[in-house]
């Protein structure tokens, strides 16, 4: 219950930072039978696939190094399959991790990796 709470608000945090870059949002937790995509954003003509990765703490390594081979793999059929359900036209297409440490006191620390893979 604790770590979905976390992940939860890592994901609250992620939004947030994504629109006061200026990136829009036009969907969350999108999910297929395949998998779920945490965020798809407009970054003016460049459609982000955005995996968002929430920690207490480096113990087990960084948010980042949570996104293993086979996820990233996962991540890219699931953007096939979001492109071939949604009209958009993207020029480009990018994927990006959003590292979010969230400390035991004070504000959540969030990094935007573009391009992350």
């Amino acid at each position: 219950m604790v770590r979905q709470a976390v992940g939860a608000y890592g994901e609250r945090c992620a939004v947030r930072h994504l629109v006061a870059a200026g990136m829009r949002v036009v969907a969350r937790n999108w999910r297929s039978e395949q998998g779920e995509i945490d965020i798809v954003a407009w970054d003016g003509e460049v459609l982000a696939f955005c995996e968002v990765k929430t920690r207490r703490g480096n113990t087990f390594g960084t948010p980042a190094e949570a996104v293993v081979p086979a996820k990233v793999r996962r991540l890219r059929r699931l953007a096939a399959q979001w492109l071939d359900e949604h009209s958009a036209q993207p020029r480009e297409v990018r994927f990006d991790v959003i590292e979010v440490l969230v400390p035991a006191r004070g504000a959540a620390r969030v990094d935007h990796l573009r391009g992350a893979f």
